[in-house]
């Protein structure tokens, strides 16, 4: 699901427009829906600083979205949306980041360079886990990283989108890229499920992330 967001980490990709006087900021960014009641799942640098968040369904229906908690420590945030009477909502299937396997087949589901490219998906395999120490836009020492490394095509516009495995069931949270030119370089990395799991519980409970 994309929806539009003012995206620091993708800022300098989009042009801003002008509206009443004012400079206004807007992008595509993914996530998804993780229970029937509306609760979705993206990337905190996808809603980070956001005025105003829309959901874009499949169907091209269109929700306004509550940022419900978001966490810039694991990059995770959590949105809702209240779906229209009768509208049935399809949430995903969580899998295990810890049981997945380097060589493994993964497919990445997103909204990459443009709105004309939503709902695209790519495949790949896991190159590496655990990666971490990556000197990404917002890390800082506080920064938790555990990086599923794949390289199946991700671009901007995919961040928040899931990573999932040939099961259908989502392993990972599609986040960065390492690239010299801005777009796929075959070396983009995902939070795994079970650590944007335990934020996720958290941030739906308590609205923040609590940690020692």
């Amino acid at each position: 699901q994309g929806f539009p967001f003012d995206d620091p980490f993708f800022r300098r990709f989009f042009s801003p427009g002008e509206q009443g006087g004012g400079r206004v900021q807007q992008g595509v960014g993914s996530g998804f829906v993780v229970s029937k009641d509306g609760y979705i799942l993206t990337n905190n640098h996808v809603v980070d600083g956001a005025d105003q968040v829309m959901v874009r369904m499949l169907d091209r229906r269109e929700y306004p979205a509550k940022v419900i908690g978001t966490d810039p420590t694991t990059d995770v945030a959590v949105i809702k949306i209240e779906a229209a009477r009768g509208t049935t909502l399809r949430p995903v299937q969580l899998g295990s980041s810890t049981r997945s396997r380097v060589g493994e087949w993964v497919l990445a589901v997103g909204n990459p360079l443009s709105e004309n490219l939503s709902f695209t998906v790519t495949s790949g395999i896991i190159s590496a886990k655990g990666r971490g120490q990556l000197p990404l836009p917002g890390f800082s020492e506080r920064s938790i990283q555990d990086f599923i490394q794949t390289d199946a095509a991700i671009n901007r516009g995919n961040s928040g989108g899931p990573l999932l495995n040939v099961r259908g069931e989502v392993i990972g949270i599609n986040s960065a890229i390492f690239s010299p030119t801005g777009v796929s370089a075959g070396y983009a990395f995902a939070i795994p499920i079970d650590l944007a799991r335990q934020m996720m519980d958290q941030l739906i409970s308590k609205g923040k992330g609590e940690r020692a």
